[in-house]
């Protein structure tokens, strides 16, 4: 049987042959909401909403570190006997406001012109001219992408 095997730990992704009748070992994993508190020289610190044990993730297991804000629920897979932690995938969609962004100039709509705008969480993201400061925008975090505005 041929595969491709992804490791949760290191990222890689590998292609291994295995002849019928090998046995695999299973490993257990379990998918845990955990809030973000805060960033500090250890790396990004969130607490576990079950039992309010607090984790410190470095940031190469987050999935889009630039879009965390503080309080935002996001999802930590964990090894379930050794209990450590293999990756943070963030919601696949996030609402942040725009804190700054040159103004528009009006009647420019014929194009599909961006423009950059910084939100909440300091991460750059291109928007429509039309955004200003003060709007909320949903953003793709797999692609950092502007999606639309919400009102």
């Amino acid at each position: 049987m041929r595969t491709k095997l992804k490791s949760l730990t290191s990222g890689k992704v590998l292609e291994n042959t295995f002849p019928s009748g090998h046995k695999i070992e299973e490993v257990r994993v379990e998918r845990r909401n955990c809030q973000y508190l805060y960033r500090d020289d250890n790396g990004f610190h969130f607490m576990n909403n079950e039992n309010f044990e607090e984790v410190t993730l470095p940031e190469s297991l987050i999935s889009a570190p630039q879009f965390l804000i503080d309080g935002q629920v996001v999802e930590v897979l964990f090894h379930a006997t050794k209990e450590i932690a293999l990756s943070c995938e963030m919601p696949s969609h996030v609402v942040m406001e725009v804190t700054y962004t040159e103004p528009g100039v009006r009647g420019d709509t014929a194009t599909n012109t961006l423009k950059p705008a910084t939100v909440e969480s300091g991460a750059t993201v291109n928007v429509p001219l039309f955004v200003d400061a003060g709007t909320k925008i949903k953003i793709d975090t797999r692609t950092g992408a502007y999606v639309e505005r919400v009102k």
